[in-house]
Formats: structure tokens, C-alpha cells, sequence
């Protein structure tokens, strides 16, 4: 009876001694500073839809495939918020600091718009294949008239960033740099 009693008080004191690793929380910072040069908007207005996904939820997880038929998501790594608040505050701050247009709105905005910027999510995931891995951001973008409602312009922007690590630190720095070429690259298929 003794020896049970010892054998409990030891493992529940090395329950207590065991760590979880904390939650480690990312956000989307590119550094996106392309100016307008071509104004042929500067008098309209924008409202920036919420992103649509299609393959992958589109939740603060972040997600990983070791081949196109595993797929997971890290457990102590996460999205500061989910995946499409944080493209659509992206885009909408991309529109903004360019000056392409002379207002830019969220989508729950009241104010009417002259044009709609919609966008469907293909991918947004780490790519781990051995050793190597990237960070994969494809994106199709929709410029529509917003009183009509014709599509005035449509492109798919794919970026595969090679990452640093293959953990989710190396995930997060390659996709910040994806997101900030996919801003410039999207005030420049504007301004076309």
C-alpha cells in the first residue's frame, strides 16, 4: 500500500513538471509601399471583398502538406486571426497606402463603391518536402463594376517562397515575403 502511495504522489508530481509548449501566435506584416503612377481610379472607389477558399479552411490554423496527400496544421503555431480577415486587411491597406483610388472600403461598408475587388484563395500553406519547403500564397483577383456588375478585369498571382526552416517560424517570414510581392504585383495589374 505504500509503494502505491509513493507511486501516485510521483506521478502526479511529474504531471505537474511536464511543459506544454505555448501557442505561438503570427500575423501578416508585408512591407508593401508601391505608389500609384497611373491614376485613371483616383476619382472612383473600392470596396475589398472577403476572401473566398477553396481547397483548405480558411480558420487561424496554419496548414503544412508533406505531399499533395498529407495535410495537417501546427498545434503550437497559429494566425493571429483568421486567414481572410488577414488578406482582406492586407489588400485593403495595399489599396490604401498605393492611392490608386480615392477611397477604399470594407465590403460591410454602407458607402457605395464604384468597384468591387474580390478574391478566391487556391492556396495558403507550407509546402514541407524533405529538407525543403515553401511557402505557397495563389490568389485570383476580380476587379468588378460595381452598377453593372461586369467583370472588368480578372488575374491568378502564384508565389512558392523558399523558406528558411521547415518549421513554422520559416513558414510565417517566407509568407510575409510572398504577401508583399503579391501587393505590389496587384497595384501594378491595376494600374494596367
Amino acid at each position: 500500500m505504500k509503494y502505491i502511495l509513493l507511486t501516485a504522489i510521483f506521478l502526479s508530481l511529474q504531471g505537474c513538471s511536464i511543459k506544454e509548449r505555448p501557442m505561438k501566435t503570427y500575423t501578416l506584416h508585408g512591407d508593401i509601399n508601391q505608389k500609384a503612377y497611373n491614376y485613371k481610379f483616383k476619382d472612383k472607389t473600392v470596396k475589398v471583398a472577403y476572401p473566398q477558399g477553396l481547397k483548405e479552411k480558411m480558420g487561424q490554423n496554419m496548414q503544412f502538406s508533406y505531399s499533395d496527400a498529407e495535410h495537417g496544421s501546427y498545434q503550437n503555431s497559429k494566425w493571429s486571426n483568421t486567414v481572410g480577415q488577414l488578406l482582406q486587411g492586407t489588400f485593403i491597406q495595399t489599396l490604401q497606402q498605393s492611392g490608386l483610388f480615392r477611397g477604399v472600403f470594407s465590403y460591410t461598408s454602407t458607402a457605395q463603391a464604384d468597384y468591387r475587388l474580390e478574391s478566391t484563395i487556391f492556396d495558403f500553406s507550407h509546402m514541407v518536402r524533405g529538407n525543403t519547403s515553401h511557402s505557397v500564397v495563389s490568389v485570383q483577383f476580380f476587379l468588378i463594376d460595381a452598377y453593372s456588375g461586369q467583370l472588368v478585369k480578372s488575374k491568378l498571382f502564384k508565389y512558392a517562397i523558399p523558406t528558411a526552416t521547415t518549421n513554422a517560424k520559416g513558414y510565417v517570414d517566407a509568407t510575409n515575403i510572398a504577401t508583399s510581392m503579391l501587393g505590389n504585383d496587384l497595384i501594378d495589374w491595376l494600374e494596367m
